[in-house]
This record gives structure tokens, C-alpha cells and sequence, in this order.
């Protein structure tokens, strides 16, 4: 049935998509056709599984499969989604956009019947990004698309101008340290991965500063540019002094080293207001659904809630964020009572400060012997896998049994090592966590930018992520063991 509503799924795309206008009867035979071409190309694409369910996983396949259904079948999720970005916006910590975002969800989940549908206080950063701009003086005037860094500090009112030093790495900036003096200088490094690029946009400003610059810019981090600046966090170290910090495009960037490269002079005006007020307060906001039997040991899903000042926060994460809610929800509604609590979490401040994942440790202290799970979805709501687990080998086993039933979708893959920044302070005290990963072909094409918008999404991918969580978060809660640690 699974292959079916699969199936269905993709010939309706494609009927739409070309506008399809064939008799009744043409259509079923296309219908039966693509289930049956669904069907084999599933097994062919997984003949190393051949779908043999788990001893566990076969206890829970009829729920498992109505959870899959019920999902992929849905559009009330993805709308809601819709509306919550585009009614809102983006929701920065510390600011009224992310403030009434959690009145609303918090209503939302009331209206859905959620247990104990409260939030937590939390004092979080206030970084005010302010008005700002660059330009290229010389050798011809060009308006940069750029964006200030979270945590920057200004300019002044006079702004900084300065030729500018462009560098491929830290060591191309230490080699050439006597250079940098006065300058403004520019990291223009290709994006490799995330990791080894990041470096630069968080540190860059610190070497930048040791070397004698009086500002610094960064190649937006990301593979793939439309003129998208990316945002991002930023650090300063102390006995370093403060200077500017802020991304330009990757086609400005590679432009200006080409510039540089022939020998000639690049002048640029940089103006940013960026500074921090008081902390603010701001919520992390839960709802669940209470077990039937051991009402105290917890299944915790869920994303940061908070975004940059940038975009709508669609993909990171808003997208996680009611994709888990939808888990919760969707459970709920099928009449499935675990018999372990499961728990939605949609923490603030992971952004530019991690304060939701670290209050709700602190909260929560005394009660994280009986967390049994904790999961995160913070890589976009694209085509999922299946999870990264950090636990017991034990667990892991159990987990990949579960993960059987997601095959027909191909998300049931669970490897070693995963989890997430706001289940990192939790799984630090000993709780099991799992990420959900995704195709993340595309998410820095968007990550940080003014292109983090819904319509980016697909609704067959984020209902498969509803799909995947959903599934693994009610069997764990309802299997007779407790997952071990």
C-alpha cells in the first residue's frame, strides 16, 4: 500500500506537471503501470534490505505504515508552514517576529489537543543588524550585495574606507601579514564543506585584526550564489581588537581576487550599524502526548524555532520544526497512544547562541535519566534518509530494526554518529540523540540568505521527514523495552 500512495504521489506530480488530458480509462492504466514500475524500482533500488523487517520493526508494521500513509497524504502540515513564514517572517532572536511566532504556535498547539502545551523562558542575545551597505569605490563603482555578520560590531558613522587584501586561507593571511595593515581584508575561499569553510566567517575577523586590518569580509559561505550574501555568526577573542566583520557574494568575491590577481587596486566603503542591546527574553514552547504507561520516560523531537534576520527561516528551521510538530500531531490524531511520552521542542536561540538547548538541560535536569530519545531535524526538510545516532551499540541495533519500516520510503538508514546543536547539551548528560538526515545537495545554496523562503520546498519531501519522524519517535515510545543506553 506504501508503494501505491508512493506512486500516486509521482504520477499526480506528473499529470500536473504536463497538464495530462487523457481519457478515464487511459489514466488507470497509467496509474497501475506506475505502481507496479514504483513497486519493483523500490526493491531494485534496496535489493541488499529486499524489505525484511526487524523483530520489532514487524511488531509495529501496520502502524508504521498508516503513519507513512497518513503522512505522505497530507497538505495541512506543509500550509501550515506556509503560513507560519509568511505571516511572521524571519524570527531573530530578541526580536517581536520570532516573539508573536510563539504566541501563535502555542495557540496552534492547543487548537491541535497537544498535552501540556506550555513554554519555558529563556534570556537570549539581542543583536541589532541596523542599516548597512558596501561599495566598490574603484577602479568602477559597484553597489555589493553584502550582509553584516551576527555579532559584528559597526563601522561609525563615517563608515571604513580602504583598499582591500585579498587572501585564499589564514596562512596566505600570515604569510602576507605585513601587507594587511590599514587594509580591509577579504577571504575569498571556495566553500569545500561547511566545516572547513565556516572557519572564516566565525574567525576571520580575529586573524583579520592580529594582522593590522581595520575591517573584514568574507566570501559568502555556500557552493552556489544568485548575488545571495550569507549571514551567519561571527566571534571576537579577547585582547583582539573589534573590527567590522561581514559577507559579500561569492560572484563579487571571485571578482575582486581576479581584480587583485592583475595587479589592480580595489577600494571599498563598508557601513554597518550592528551592535547588541539588553538581552531579551524570548520561550522555548513544547506540547506532547502523554504515555499510557510510563508517562515520565520521554521521546523529545524537534528544530530551533529561531532564525536570522534574513528570509523566512524555511528550511532552517522552521521546516524541522513543524515537520516534528506534525509527527506529534499526526499521532495523535490516528489514535495512537505510546506507551512513553513523546515530546515536540521547538527551541530559541540556536542561531547565535544555543540558549534554548542549554535552558532546557537546565530545566529538565532531574528528569533526563528518563529521556529515553532525543531527536533534531536542522538540515532542511529535503529528501531524508534516515538518522545519525550517538548511543549504545545496543540502541543502535534496536534503532536500524525500527528503521526497517521506512525502507518503502528509503528513509530507514540509521548510521553512527549524529544528533544536533539543541539536543547537544542533553546528550551531553547521557541521553541517546539522532539527527534526521536529508539530501543536502541544496541547503547552502539558501543557508543564511534572503533565499530561505517556503517555496523552496517540496511537499513530498517535507511529508517523507513527517513521515520518518513520526515513524521512529511512536515506535520507540510504544515498544515493551526501554531503548537501553
Amino acid at each position: 500500500m506504501v508503494y501505491s500512495v508512493l506512486a500516486l504521489h509521482r504520477f499526480l506530480e506528473i499529470h500536473n506537471l504536463f497538464n495530462i488530458n487523457k481519457s478515464e480509462e487511459t489514466l488507470k492504466r497509467i496509474i497501475i503501470l506506475t505502481i507496479i514500475a514504483c513497486f519493483f524500482g523500490c526493491n531494485t533500488q534496496n535489493s541488499s534490505k529486499n524489505y525484511q523487517l526487524g523483530k520489532i520493526a514487524k511488531e509495529f508494521k501496520s502502524n508504521g505504515n498508516l503513519l507513512i500513509e497518513t503522512a505522505l497524504n497530507d497538505t495541512s502540515a506543509f500550509s501550515r508552514l506556509a503560513e507560519m513564514c509568511d505571516t511572521f517572517g524571519p524570527r531573530f532572536s530578541g526580536s517581536d517576529n520570532l516573539e508573536k511566532a510563539l504566541d501563535w504556535i502555542l495557540e496552534e498547539m492547543k487548537a491541535d489537543g497537544l498535552d501540556n502545551v506550555h513554554s519555558e523562558d529563556v534570556m537570549v542575545p539581542k543583536w541589532i543588524r541596523g542599516e548597512e551597505s558596501a561599495q566598490m569605490l574603484s577602479p568602477w563603482e559597484k553597489e555589493l550585495d553584502m550582509l553584516g555578520l551576527g555579532g559584528s560590531i559597526g563601522t561609525g558613522p563615517n563608515g571604513i574606507t580602504s583598499d582591500v587584501m585579498v587572501v585564499n586561507s589564514f596562512e596566505d593571511l600570515e604569510n602576507r601579514s605585513n601587507e594587511a595593515k590599514g587594509k580591509i581584508v577579504l577571504f575569498n575561499v571556495p566553500f569545500t564543506t561547511y566545516g572547513q569553510t565556516v572557519q572564516y566567517r566565525s574567525g576571520g575577523a580575529i586573524a583579520a585584526s592580529k594582522a593590522g586590518a581595520i575591517a573584514s569580509i568574507v566570501r559568502s559561505v555556500g557552493p552556489f550564489s544568485m548575488n545571495t550574501p550569507h549571514t551567519g555568526g561571527m566571534r571576537y577573542e579577547d585582547g583582539v581588537a573589534k573590527i567590522p566583520h561581514a559577507a559579500i557574494t561569492v560572484e563579487d568575491a571571485a571578482m575582486i581576487a581576479r581584480m587583485t590577481n592583475r595587479g589592480q587596486s580595489v577600494k571599498i566603503k563598508l557601513y554597518m550599524e550592528g551592535k547588541f542591546a539588553p538581552d531579551a527574553l524570548s520561550r522555548n514552547v513544547m506540547g506532547e502526548i502523554t504515555g499510557s504507561e510510563f508517562p515520565n520516560e520521554v521521546i523529545v523531537l524537534g528544530g530551533h524555532i529561531d532564525s536570522w534576520d534574513v528570509g523566512q527561516g524555511a528550511m532552517d528551521d522552521g521546516g524541522g520544526c513543524v515537520a516534528a510538530w506534525q509527527a506529534v500531531k499526526m499521532i495523535k490524531d490516528l489514535g495512537l497512544r505510546p506507551k512513553r511520552t513523546i515530546r515536540v521542542v521547538l527551541w530559541t536561540n540556536e542561531e547565535n547562541g544555543l540558549r534554548g538547548g542549554n535552558a532546557y538541560r537546565d530545566a529538565h535536569l532531574d528528569e533526563l535519566d528518563d529521556h529515553i530519545l532525543a531527536m533534531e531535524s536542522d538540515a532542511g526538510v529535503f529528501k531524508p534518509s534516515g538518522f545519525g545516532f550517538t548511543g549504545s551499540d545496543e540502541a543502535m541495533t534496536i534503532l536500524q530494526d525500527i528503521g526497517s519500516l521506512l525502507y518503502p520510503i528509503d528513509s530507514g538508514k540509521i548510521t553512527k554518529g549524529g544528533g544536533g546543536a539543541d539536543i547537544g547539551p542533553i546528550m551531553k548528560e547521557g541521553v541517546p540523540g539522532m539527527g534526521l538526515t536529508v539530501d543536502g545537495t541544496k541547503y547552502f545554496w539558501y543557508h543564511h540568505t534572503n533565499a530561505d523562503t517556503w517555496d523552496k520546498l517540496d511537499l513530498g519531501e517535507f511529508n517523507q521527514c513527517v513521515a520518518t519522524m513520526a515513524t521512529m519517535a511512536y515506535v520507540v515510545a510504544d515498544m515493551e523495552q526501554r531503548l537501553p543506553r
